[in-house]
């Protein structure tokens, strides 16, 4: 009998789509799939990718445009998101089936939009291959959206509707995003306070804003600690943030900084809140059992997500400036309605409909 094996396309752009990817790669491991992740902007090659990069983080980094391309051409598909997503596939595509011919897969997995293209192309390439589309955003814009692809996976029945508005008929299944397992087996409140020294009885937030550490984390994190609550704040890889949450740690020792880590799960449990942004950190948030404190500064896709996140329930959401963030984190701690939702302590809960999707689709797994 034939090895069965998977191909599954992720992107270096934020780190959500890597989480997906591991999270796929192992759920299926433990059915005797093999897998193999692939980078896209790796595949474009060293000067292309390079200059993908850069045109991503110009455009991040400018809210307004950015706003202005996700919503007038990414989120309808206009002829200059086809014309670029054309062009990235294109480029991709010969590292792609040098991949493919090498490794032989059955299963493609796409957890990153320019991977809805090669999706399509993959699937009138080769009908023995079954391709899947697994975004986690509220709204999949258009260049997700391809006739060939198998089935979509996603995490909300407005994610559905979003698939539906570009292609009527197409498979579409839900199932609940998927964390690192290190949040599934994360320590008690008690025992994570312990191993950071956190007084048991204090108040605690964990601030952090992705990655890129984005908005006023260093004036946040001041601003909380003046108040007495201690502040848990994460710079992620932003170099220049980690030295300002660490001069403001030297000044008041409310505030504990951390850089780019992997203790976040026992930071998440050893807080009261979450301060973040409306990525991937929300759903390691809910499965650690914590209330989300939600900045808008995330522009395209995170407006939408933010909104996903409010409806969910046990967050509330806040702007940029920090007093009134301060003031948000306080409010959502003296609600006297809030009580936590209950932890999620097995990884069955996304699995089992995960692996159901794909049997459904006529890939059985979990037999």
């Amino acid at each position: 009998m034939r090895e069965r094996r998977a191909l599954i396309l992720s992107g270096h752009l934020g780190a959500g789509h890597d989480v997906v990817a591991e999270a796929c790669a192992e759920a299926i491991a433990a059915h005797g799939v093999k897998s193999e992740i692939l980078d896209a902007m790796a595949l474009l090659g060293g000067v292309r990718g390079r200059i993908g990069d850069a045109v991503f983080n110009t455009l991040f980094s400018r809210p307004a445009v950015y706003d202005g391309f996700h919503f007038t051409h990414m989120r309808r598909g206009s002829w200059v998101a086809r014309g670029l997503d054309s062009l990235a596939m294109r480029n991709i595509w010969p590292r792609f089936m040098a991949h493919v011919e090498k490794f032989d897969p059955d299963l493609f997995i796409s957890v990153f939009s320019t991977g809805g293209a090669v999706a399509a192309r993959l699937r009138r390439t080769r009908d023995d291959i079954t391709t899947v589309v697994f975004c986690t955003d509220t709204w999949l814009h258009r260049l997700w959206v391809h006739e060939e692809t198998d089935l979509f996976l996603v995490t909300s029945k407005t994610s559905v509707a979003s698939v539906h508005a570009f292609r009527p008929h197409a498979r579409v299944e839900i199932v609940p995003a998927p964390a690192r397992p290190a949040f599934y087996d994360a320590p008690s409140k008690p025992e994570a306070r312990t191993l950071l020294g956190i007084p048991v009885d204090a108040r605690c937030v964990l601030l952090m804003s992705g990655a890129w550490g984005l908005g006023p984390i260093a004036e946040a994190a001041e601003g909380l600690a003046s108040s007495g609550i201690f502040v848990l704040a994460v710079a992620g890889r932003n170099e220049k943030l980690e030295r300002r949450l660490r001069a403001a740690a030297a000044k008041d020792p409310h505030v504990v900084p951390f850089g780019f880590t992997d203790q976040v799960p026992d930071l998440m449990a050893a807080c009261d809140v979450v301060v973040t942004t409306s990525g991937d950190t929300c759903t390691e948030a809910r499965v650690v059992g914590r209330g989300l404190v939600l900045l808008d500064v995330v522009p395209g896709h995170g407006r939408e997500n933010l909104m996903h996140q409010l409806e969910l329930g046990n967050a509330t959401v806040s702007g940029t400036d920090p007093s009134t963030l301060v003031d948000a984190v306080t409010a959502f701690l003296d609600d006297p309605e809030r009580v936590d939702p209950p932890a999620v302590r097995s990884r069955d809960a996304w699995e089992s409909p995960f692996l159901a999707a794909l049997t459904g689709v006529g890939y059985p797994l979990g037999q």
